[in-house]
Parts: structure tokens; C-alpha cells; sequence
């Protein structure tokens, strides 16, 4: 088949042992972003198949009926950038695995290295000895701190077990079907939302972007925070009220760790996210690792072979199979 991989930036793909399952077919990667539809159509147009990196590049029906050779979409994950229906319109199918085997490490540590930074104010004292000066602050220590993790699932379970093992107390919230699994696992739920985001040090969102889960985290949520706690969100933006977050951090009362934006990449400098000193930010790097990506690509190009196998696997619209 003719694959066509999108914004792999770093050219990273070719050298990751995943990349020898694609070579019965013709590959061509981009290594740029490309967000214009009707250009990005020209540069695919023989394409029969496209691998995404996550949410990197949005798959609309302008696109899709601009690429008549297109067949199948390969990724892993959750889908919030792909127009399933205009898929199912123009015949194209769309894969995906939404059960891979292990929780993203690489996004849980990146999880912990954002509270470590912040607690401990890494980039500030670093930003300080470079320009030629010393000590530029008090950090703070974690052990004996209570971290809030919302969403029972297998990131903010790791997280949880590196939490604990630097001496943190967890508490947990989610929806009631999250919570009852946490509650029989003998983990601690807080006794309300309320009491969850007024009572954790640092709350840290762990919760996939679906419809339902938009808007999630609401600015009442960040308001109960208790003052000084940080808010950590590894996930996606679109888990919180859009502006709430920028609002909250402009009263001055709480950090926030953010790896994930509402616009992305983002180019904006003067975005309140990136200028305020309460906030850490970074550009949407939690799964960006060598090894996260041997493992998700993996997934993604087997995708590929079992289609042209006649065989596909993980399908989301399996109509245009049929």
C-alpha cells in the first residue's frame, strides 16, 4: 500500500524497530505540519493509507473527499480530531486500538517530572545559574503531601504507584463507575468532588477526551482548590472549561503543570499558559519517547498489514468494511 505517515517532526519513525512492518509497502513521511486541507490533500493524493500521530493534524470532510485513492486511517487512541461519519461517507476506514496492553509510562513520568519540576522550581533555578546567579527561590518537598489523581485508569495508576513511593498520600475521584473500582481495590476516594479539589495538594487529570468528558474539570473545580495546590494536566485541554484554567492562575493563588493546550502546536508567546511564573509549561511531550512510540506505532502498522491482508483489526466504523 502506499502509506503516507503525518507530522512525524523528528523523523523518529525510520529508526524505531516498529518500522520494519511497513516494508512490503510504498512509505513516504512528512516531517512537517501541514494544517491547510486542500494542501495537505495535494501532498497525500496518492495516499492510500495515512498514519496519524495522535491529534496532530484533523481529518474533516473537506479533506477526506479531496483524497478518492485514501482507504484506511491508522492511529491508536482516542479520536476527537477525526470526522468518523465523513470517514464512513467516503469510504475510508478508520482503525484504531483503543485497548493497548500497558499504561503510557512515558506520560506518567512525564507527569512526575512536571510536579517534581514545580515543586522544586527546576526551570526557574536553572534559568538562574545560567544567566549567572544562584539560588533563586525555596522549593517545596513532596513527601507527606496528598496527590489527587481524577480518572481511575492505568496512567494515573502509575502515577499513583511513583507517588507512593516518594511518600505521597493519593486520593482519588472519577465517575461513579471509576470510583466503585478504586473504592474495591481498596484505594482512598475523597468523600466528595468538593473535598477532593479542596483537600489535595496537587490534583493531576488522567481522563480520556471524549464528548462526555469535555469541559470536565470546571472553574468551580479549580476555585475549591486549596491555595498554593498545583494543577496538573498531561491529558488533554479540552478536559477543562476553556479559559478557566487562565482564569484561576491570574488570581495568583494556585501553580499550574501543563503539557497540553486548547491550540495546538502553540505559537501564541504571549498566551497567559506560557508568560505566568505560576505556571509550567510543555509542548505536549508526556508520549513523546522513543520507546512510547516503538510501542504505539507498533500497534499502528500492524493495523496497516492486517488491511492489506484483508484481515483489519481495532476498525471504529467497521460499516465500510462490511
Amino acid at each position: 500500500m502506499k502509506v503516507h505517515i503525518l507530522d512525524d517532526w523528528f523523523d523518529t519513525l525510520r529508526g524505531l524497530p516498529c518500522f520494519a512492518k511497513l516494508a512490503d509497502h510504498d512509505v513516504t513521511v512528512w516531517t512537517d505540519h501541514q494544517p491547510d486541507p486542500v494542501a495537505l490533500a495535494q501532498r497525500v493524493q496518492e495516499a492510500e493509507a495515512l498514519v496519524l500521530f495522535r491529534e496532530r493534524t484533523k481529518i474533516g470532510a473537506e479533506l477526506l473527499t479531496l483524497l478518492p485513492n485514501l482507504k484506511l486511517i491508522s492511529q491508536r487512541s482516542v479520536y476527537p480530531h477525526i470526522d468518523v461519519a465523513a470517514c464512513t461517507a467516503n469510504s475510508v476506514l478508520l482503525c484504531s486500538n483503543m485497548h493497548g496492553g500497558t499504561p503510557s509510562y512515558a506520560a506518567a513520568e512525564h507527569t512526575l517530572a512536571l510536579i517534581l519540576a514545580s515543586y522544586r522550581q527546576i526551570p526557574q533555578q536553572a534559568a538562574s545559574l545560567k544567566a549567572g546567579g544562584w539560588q533563586s527561590g525555596v522549593g517545596r518537598t513532596l513527601r507527606g503531601r496528598t496527590l489527587g489523581l481524577y480518572g481511575y485508569g492505568r496512567i494515573a495508576g502509575a502515577v499513583a504507584g511513583y507517588a507512593k513511593a516518594i511518600g505521597m498520600k493519593v486520593q482519588w475521584w472519577s465517575s461513579a463507575a471509576g470510583r466503585a473500582r478504586a473504592t474495591a481495590d481498596g484505594e482512598t476516594v475523597a468523600a466528595s468532588r468538593e473535598a477532593f479539589f479542596a483537600t489535595s495538594d496537587i490534583v493531576s487529570v488522567h481522563v480520556r477526551l471524549k464528548p462526555e468528558t469535555r469541559g470536565i474539570i470546571s472553574a468551580a473545580d479549580l476555585a475549591a482548590m486549596c491555595p498554593r495546590a498545583l494543577f496538573v494536566n498531561t491529558s488533554r485541554s479540552g478536559l477543562v472549561v476553556p479559559n478557566a484554567l487562565e482564569g484561576e492562575i491570574a488570581k495568583g493563588q494556585i501553580f499550574a503543570a501543563v503539557d497540553v493546550f486548547d491550540q495546538e502546536p502553540l505559537t501564541d508567546t504571549s498566551h497567559p499558559l506560557l508568560t505566568h511564573p505560576n505556571v509550567i509549561a510543555t509542548p505536549h511531550i508526556g508520549y513523546v519517547t522513543e520507546d512510547e512510540f516503538d510501542l504505539q506505532f507498533s500497534d499502528i502498522f500492524d493495523q496497516i498489514s492486517a488491511y492489506a491482508d484483508g484481515a483489519p483489526i481495532h476498525m471504529i466504523n467497521p460499516e465500510v468494511w462490511g
